[in-house]
């Protein structure tokens, strides 16, 4: 018997609370069984911009080893974390990709809902870009200039060279993503936010995207924002590095504060407008749903993420040595997060 049936025989118990007990204990293997055989394949979703990553890694898996190739689904960062926070079972997502950390509110939708032992990993950096088609105009930005042309309250200018008469004399039009999108949280972050404070053109209390035009949210797919700056080439758009780098015979990324989206600049810092890329492992379906950990180690490994890894000739930006090895071992370990971690 286990250690709790040790501990309390269940024989001894009154009448009502081995009926609670057996009932209880019923349930919990019911479900365990119902993870362990309605699915043979490892079920991610998440963000667009970490979706190319995690597609790899598991088409690579798929190839190397004898579990199921995954299927990755692109939901969006926010949308992933829901889903993959709405409980345990089958029905429910073993892994989720973030292009931003999961927030204290979500581990603690995670914990009300049984999701009680999450593993994060950060798997890379990448930069957010400002880009447009390669036979538009060129573009070299300040992040206050983005802040004054994006701000809800803000001047609401309609031309670029309204902003500033060094840009180009062409109508505001940014293509970006919706606030489901981990890049779209990043954005407002890295940008919107930290940039205020730089222009007293903008009320920095509250500030927001404007929606009467100029920003057209266009999705999750960053693929699908590319072909429209084909399309369109005086269009700006806002995606993560990895797909300008994968495009870059139809598009060209804006210098921001004068420093050009290289994999160079993001990786040393100098770029302005970069932040790191994610994974959550439910712990709980571990064992359960075949494959789960061993995935989780492949997408940590040094033939993934190192430097000379498969991953970074898709555009990701590897983590230094140090912090690779810290995070490498917190999946192999599958060391949970605490409350603590948010602080």
């Amino acid at each position: 018997m286990d250690a709790w049936g040790d501990l309390f025989p269940i024989e001894e118990l009154p009448m009502t609370t081995r009926i609670l007990a057996t009932s209880v204990l019923a349930l919990s293997v019911f479900a365990t069984a119902a993870v362990a055989q309605s699915r043979d394949e490892i079920r991610i979703v998440g963000s667009s911009t970490v979706f190319p990553f995690s597609t790899a890694v598991a088409e690579q898996f798929g190839r190397t080893t004898d579990f199921a190739t995954p299927v990755v689904e692109s939901t969006g960062s926010g949308g992933g974390i829901k889903l993959f926070c709405q409980g345990v079972g089958a029905s429910t997502p073993d892994i989720t990709n973030t292009s931003r950390r999961m927030k204290a509110s979500e581990f603690e939708t995670c914990q009300a809902n049984g999701v009680t032992e999450v593993t994060e990993a950060i798997v890379g950096y990448d930069g957010i870009v400002v880009a447009n088609a390669k036979g538009g105009p060129d573009f070299e930005l300040t992040i206050p200039q983005i802040v004054i042309a994006l701000a809800a309250n803000g001047p609401l200018p309609s031309k670029w060279s309204e902003v500033d008469p060094s840009l180009p004399d062409t109508a505001i039009e940014v293509l970006g993503p919706p606030p489901s999108s981990g890049t779209r949280d990043a954005f407002e972050e890295l940008v919107m936010h930290e940039g205020c404070e730089a222009t007293d053109l903008v009320d920095c209390e509250g500030i927001e995207i404007r929606d009467d035009g100029p920003y057209v949210e266009s999705g999750e797919n960053d693929n699908l924002i590319v072909s429209k700056l084909e399309a369109n080439p005086n269009a700006l758009g806002v995606f993560g590095f990895s797909f300008l780098d994968q495009n870059s015979d139809s598009v060209k990324g804006a210098a921001i504060d004068g420093v050009e989206p290289t994999f160079e600049n993001i990786a040393d810092g100098a770029y302005p407008v970069a932040r790191s890329l994610f994974f959550y492992v439910k712990n709980a379906h571990v064992g359960a749903i075949p494959g789960i950990q061993e995935y989780a180690t492949e997408f940590m490994s040094e033939a993934a993420v190192g430097e000379d890894g498969y991953l970074i000739d898709l555009g990701l930006i590897p983590l230094p040595e140090d912090m690779f090895e810290e995070v490498s071992a917190r999946v192999a370990s599958l060391t949970p997060l605490t409350p603590a971690d948010f602080e």
